[in-house]
């Protein structure tokens, strides 16, 4: 997972891939083969609604504020870089572990 994670100067970089339209809001893991930690969303990508839900569901998970993420890249795109502002990676990698998986 460590390879989809990265610090910058600003705060911490995520390569995720989103799953829209799925049961519910869950980590769902990490694919080694495209190194980006999978996202599974309970709402459609239409409208910029899977982004919304996702900003949020980051920032309730990272305990940061919704302006504090940021989608970088991949804005209508199913691979995703979002930056988390003033994060440190060692607690972000420890939010994503223990909540890998959860309700799913």
């Amino acid at each position: 997972m460590k390879e989809a994670v990265r610090q910058t100067s600003e705060g911490v970089v995520l390569d995720l891939e989103i799953s829209p339209g799925a049961k519910e809001n869950a980590v769902h893991g990490y694919n080694p083969w495209r190194k980006r930690i999978e996202v599974r969303l309970s709402e459609r990508a239409q409208k910029g609604k899977a982004n919304e839900q996702l900003i949020s569901f980051l920032s309730d998970l990272f305990h940061v504020n919704s302006r504090d993420v940021r989608i970088i890249t991949g804005l209508t795109n199913s691979k995703k870089s979002l930056l988390i502002v003033g994060a440190k990676m060692p607690e972000i990698l420890k939010l994503l572990k223990e909540n890998e998986h959860k309700n799913s």
